[in-house]
């Protein structure tokens, strides 16, 4: 199920993720539209953007929360034209399962975001490599950093390398289980030192243009039918 303001972006994921093997049950224009499909729909999985009406501002986050909290059968995955450290960490301290946060170029990226999806549904999580690189950055302002274990900074730095659960796995010798508990305790204890911080006035650091996010949903609509991976049916 999508949940996007902008028609065409939202036309062009629904085309990826269908030549990719997956059944779009719905599209939503906002957070209450999108409630009232997930109800009705009962998804595998929810791509929904950070901002949507009425305010633009955080309205999809929310959505998100609520529909892990009422439906926990339900992924989510959370696009952001920003780096928004601090939601991003919200949204995967409680229960990092089935949830992911990526930004939105990713889905130019037509294998990775699809192998997203696929991860989610199957129970993994997902957190953009920026946004993790953002939270070494500010190591030296952020003194959470120093409560991870030596384990849980291997495991993060290598989420800044964009390495994906499986990757990680296989260089570190961890069961997908052991990842997924480190990943929980990481934004555990970073959340915290978030909700602490002041949260900038306008979104800074990485930015996707929506020229870009234009271009990448046009291209996605012209991409030829069954082209791509096999996906889930």
């Amino acid at each position: 199920m999508l949940a996007d303001d902008s028609v065409l972006f939202r036309e062009g994921v629904a085309r990826v993720l269908a030549d990719n093997g997956f059944v779009v049950a719905g599209q939503a224009g906002d957070a209450g539209e999108l409630h009232t499909l997930v109800e009705r729909e009962a998804p595998d999985v929810v791509v929904t953007d950070i901002r949507m009406p009425p305010t633009n501002t955080n309205e999809g986050l929310l959505a998100a929360q609520r529909i892990r909290a009422e439906h926990p059968q339900v992924g989510v995955l959370v696009l952001s034209q920003y780096v928004e450290t601090r939601q991003a960490i919200k949204l995967l301290q409680n229960t990092p399962q089935q949830v992911g946060y990526l930004l939105k170029d990713r889905v130019c990226d037509i294998a990775e975001f699809a192998d997203t999806v696929r991860r989610i549904t199957r129970g993994g999580s997902a957190i953009d490599p920026e946004v993790v690189a953002h939270l070494l950055r500010r190591r030296g302002e952020d003194s959470a950093l120093g409560d991870l274990t030596s384990r849980e900074h291997d495991i993060l730095t290598l989420m800044a390398q964009g390495r994906s659960n499986r990757a990680i796995c296989e260089q570190l010798f961890l069961s997908p289980k052991t990842v997924e508990t480190h990943v929980g305790s990481i934004f555990s204890k970073l959340g915290p030192a978030a909700r602490r911080r002041r949260p900038p006035a306008s979104p800074r650091g990485h930015h996707v243009s929506q020229e870009r996010l234009t271009r990448g949903a046009q291209a996605a609509l012209s991409l030829p039918a069954g082209g791509g991976l096999a996906g889930r049916s």
